[in-house]
């Protein structure tokens, strides 16, 4: 039978060559625009997260970033906590909320469909995350056109 005889790895390895960057570093052009939408439940796998890290990206790249959330995707926008808001559970526990906060501190714009947080989620106004526009159902499609009118870059998050 084989053996394997290679020591462990210790903290401080690295695996992999994460230094070589294969593409160059774009930055936007004067102007340029981004969008990302979230029509995803929150917590269901790393997508909202990892895209959230991804607009905040946009905007440190010069990008005037927007972010959508609609559908499902509102959750992402409600404030938690648990025993009491803002209080984390658990590490990690306020990821969503806490890259949301960062971005619009950054100067990201988000916005958020009054339809999804009223009708499907029970949740009001209040709930969002300071510093989230509500918007109108109708201003969902409207906004993504505008963006395309701009010929804004977009990402869409979906989970199936």
């Amino acid at each position: 039978m084989p053996t394997v005889e290679i020591p462990h790895y210790k903290d401080g390895d690295f695996l992999v060559d994460y230094e070589e960057k294969v593409f160059e570093d774009v930055q936007a052009d004067p102007g340029a625009k981004a969008l990302l939408t979230f029509h995803t439940i929150a917590f269901e796998g790393s997508i909202g997260l990892v895209n959230l890290l991804q607009a905040k990206r946009l905007l440190r790249k010069g990008f005037e970033t927007k972010i959508l959330l609609y559908g499902p995707g509102v959750q992402l926008g409600i404030q938690r906590g648990f025993p009491t808001l803002g209080a984390e559970a658990f590490p990690g526990h306020l990821a969503c909320n806490n890259q949301l906060k960062a971005f619009m501190e950054e100067g990201g714009e988000v916005y958020a469909c009054r339809f999804a947080l009223q009708a499907l989620y029970g949740q009001t106004e209040k709930a969002l995350i300071e510093g989230i526009r509500p918007i109108n159902p109708l201003d969902v499609m409207d906004l993504q056109l505008l963006m395309a009118r701009e010929k804004a870059f977009t990402v869409h998050t979906w989970t199936s």
